[in-house]
């Protein structure tokens, strides 16, 4: 089940952290980089940010997986963080969390997300998703992440009218 997480939940944000250092480790390893900033992320940190935060729970009330956004400027919504624990990995719950993003903001033109270049399950999961590469960027020596936007294919672009 999906459902917004509270942030002043200590449980939920404990776990949210919790699976962040698995996933984002996890991550971290596959673009060749020893730290990436959500590993510096405290349960303080996350519970004082600025970003709605959805969870996959299973049965026994577990996270399984979650997606962050944020409006970081109008007409957009940015996919923050998205994170599913390894041994649910390949059951379709990242596909699932992005859904629910475009069924809770349905008025949103513009989103947008960034990942490592070298995470092809992430780009795989993105372009799956109707998300185009943009650009690409390097973050340090040798490790390069790409922005990627997606168009509300439910909003006429004001060039096309």
């Amino acid at each position: 089940m999906i459902r917004q997480c509270s942030l002043q939940d200590d449980d939920v944000v404990r776990q949210i952290w919790a699976l962040q250092h698995i996933a984002y480790r996890m991550e971290a390893q596959l673009i060749g980089v020893k730290e990436l900033p959500p590993l510096m992320d405290t349960v303080e940190s996350i519970r004082r940010c600025d970003e709605t935060f959805y969870g996959y729970f299973n049965e026994e009330e577990e996270i399984q997986g979650v997606v962050a956004v944020e409006q970081e400027e109008p007409d957009t919504l940015t996919v923050s963080r998205m994170m599913v624990h390894p041994s649910a990995a390949r059951q379709g719950i990242a596909s699932r969390l992005l859904s629910h993003v475009f069924e809770q903001y349905p008025d949103v033109p513009l989103y947008i997300v960034s990942t490592g270049t070298k995470n092809e399950p992430a780009v795989g999961l993105y372009r799956k998703h109707g998300f185009q590469p943009i650009e690409a960027f390097e973050v340090a020596p040798g490790v390069e992440l790409t922005t990627f936007h997606r168009h509300n294919p439910d909003i006429k672009n004001e060039q096309e009218v």
